[in-house]
């Protein structure tokens, strides 16, 4: 049996054929989220960026697929994926699940854990070795988020503009991005997206990680997410993992944050597509 894993988000999809552990292939494609598409939507994607890449030798009924995304929180969105699927590829053998319990499953394997995503959202939850058992809700970039590209971002422009930063670095900022204050508040209350051009502003953050007040500002944004998240599941005991492009990229603060609490940081992975494949290749 050939098994072909996504891990999908809004922006992309990693899918992945392997058999008995050995990668066959690797495409990717534009991210699949049945929240925002519709069933036809995603047939094109597959259609048109998936099927062209993937082999022509495959046997629908010799493919089993595990579909990991976001967005697939009910059964109706991920019949819309699994409807979508079994017209494009002919398999019916096809799992849909969150890409929380992806993170969790790629993190943790069949241990108990603590997972959490860190990208242009946050997320996390406590995970028993087979399933969720808690979850504390990431409420999005306004009600929360904690430690997310979406939430670093809202903070960079509000301390440039309330002058919480070195004069010469918010000169800087303001200048790469052209931005003025108008701008970014048009930007902000005006244009759709807001989080993904918040998001967008983080690589200023790398490049000036070492200036105290940057390096206050990643500190304390992922003491947020430890104290408003992750203290809930209350298992002090565990190492907390992460997986996602801000956990991957920030890592040395966030070792920083865990350890202020007196908490564990454990593995940190940009991408859960390494440990997904470690998973399902030791169930068979």
């Amino acid at each position: 049996m050939l098994t072909l894993i996504a891990d999908s988000g809004s922006t992309k999809t990693d899918w992945c054929l392997c058999k008995k552990g050995t990668v066959l292939c690797t495409i990717q494609t534009q991210g699949i989220n049945p929240y925002h598409q519709t069933e036809k939507a995603i047939e094109k994607v597959l259609c048109e960026e998936l099927q062209p890449q993937f082999p022509t030798n495959i046997v629908s009924n010799t493919l089993a697929i595990t579909f990991y995304g976001s967005g697939c929180a009910n059964e109706t969105a991920c019949n819309r994926i699994k409807e979508a699927i079994h017209k494009v590829l002919g398999t019916a053998d096809t799992t849909i699940y969150s890409d929380l319990l992806g993170a969790a499953r790629a993190l943790c394997g069949h241990e108990e854990g603590i997972a959490c995503v860190l990208g242009t959202g946050s997320n996390s939850c406590l995970y028993n070795g087979k399933e969720i058992i808690a979850n504390t809700p990431p409420l999005g970039y306004i009600l929360g988020d904690e430690g997310s590209s979406a939430v670093l971002g809202r903070r960079l422009v509000g301390d440039c503009l309330k002058n919480q930063l070195p004069e010469a670095i918010r000169d800087e900022f303001l200048a790469k991005y052209g931005l003025t204050q108008e701008i970014i508040l048009e930007k902000v209350y005006r244009q759709p997206l807001a989080n993904r051009f918040l998001a967008s502003l983080t690589p200023f953050l790398s490049k000036h990680r070492e200036v105290p007040e940057v390096h206050n500002l990643l500190v304390e944004s992922f003491v947020d997410f430890f104290v408003r998240n992750v203290k809930q599941y209350r298992r002090p005991w565990l190492p907390i993992h992460f997986v996602g492009s801000i956990a991957n990229a920030f890592s040395a603060e966030l070792k920083v944050a865990a350890e202020s609490l007196g908490m564990e940081l454990g593995t940190v992975m940009q991408s859960p597509m390494e440990g997904l494949i470690k998973f399902h290749t030791s169930e068979e």
